[in-house]
């Protein structure tokens, strides 16, 4: 499984309004903690690889027993994705693959250990995002090329590409990221991970509707 995620200095932007700079790398990088914890207890995941230049996020997240790969196209997120794909499949040749996105802060195991067993009936699959606009997973099975399609309106691409979308029913934790506040209380409302929940508790007041 491949997880892409930026500098945490100009991560979550659209935060901007809620919380300052110096808030805004905090949740970033709780969001890609609580994510990668999950994403490595979930059954069927045996690795986890997170594509960053950030030494912050990247000795963090290594912590919790993922791999580090640097972006070292640095162009961007699909490019991230795709570089995050080959390291993947130097490491487990004939391994299906997965782009999951680093925001997922109430991400359940169980969820996501269900939406990949629905996801390997299909070649390419993909699952949209709370907002039914952008994508938070694709999948790839053995022998197929990832092919991310990544930002804005993915979902849109996604199936375009000829990735099949998996249904939605009872995997809310896996489609719900983050940019907004209300993005962030719409998870809370689901069950924050734990390094969420402990940055969460102190700006919950600057982040109330």
């Amino acid at each position: 499984m491949v997880v892409p995620l930026k500098p945490l200095r100009r991560a979550k932007s659209r935060l901007a309004p809620d919380a300052d700079a110096s808030q805004r790398p905090l949740l970033a990088l709780a969001f890609a903690q609580d994510t990668v914890a999950a994403a490595l207890a979930a059954e069927g995941v045996r690795d986890v690889v997170v594509v960053t230049d950030d030494a912050e996020a990247g000795a963090a997240v290594a912590a919790l027993g993922a791999l580090v790969v640097p972006d070292s196209p640095g162009a961007g997120l699909n490019a991230a994705l795709a570089h995050g794909a080959r390291a993947v499949a130097l490491r487990r040749p004939g391994a299906p693959l997965a782009a999951l996105n680093a925001d997922l802060p109430a991400l359940r195991p169980a969820e996501l250990a269900r939406v990949l067993r629905r996801a390997a009936a299909f070649p390419r699959a993909f699952l949209p995002d709370a907002a039914g606009i952008g994508t938070t997973l694709l999948t790839a099975g053995p022998g197929a090329d990832l092919r991310p399609a990544f930002g804005g309106h993915s979902r849109l691409r996604h199936a375009a590409g000829g990735a099949a979308e998996i249904p939605v029913a009872g995997v809310d934790s896996v489609r719900q990221d983050v940019d907004t506040a209300a993005d962030l209380r719409a998870a809370s409302v689901l069950g924050l991970g734990p390094h969420t929940a402990r940055v969460y508790a102190a700006l919950a007041p600057l982040l109330a509707p």
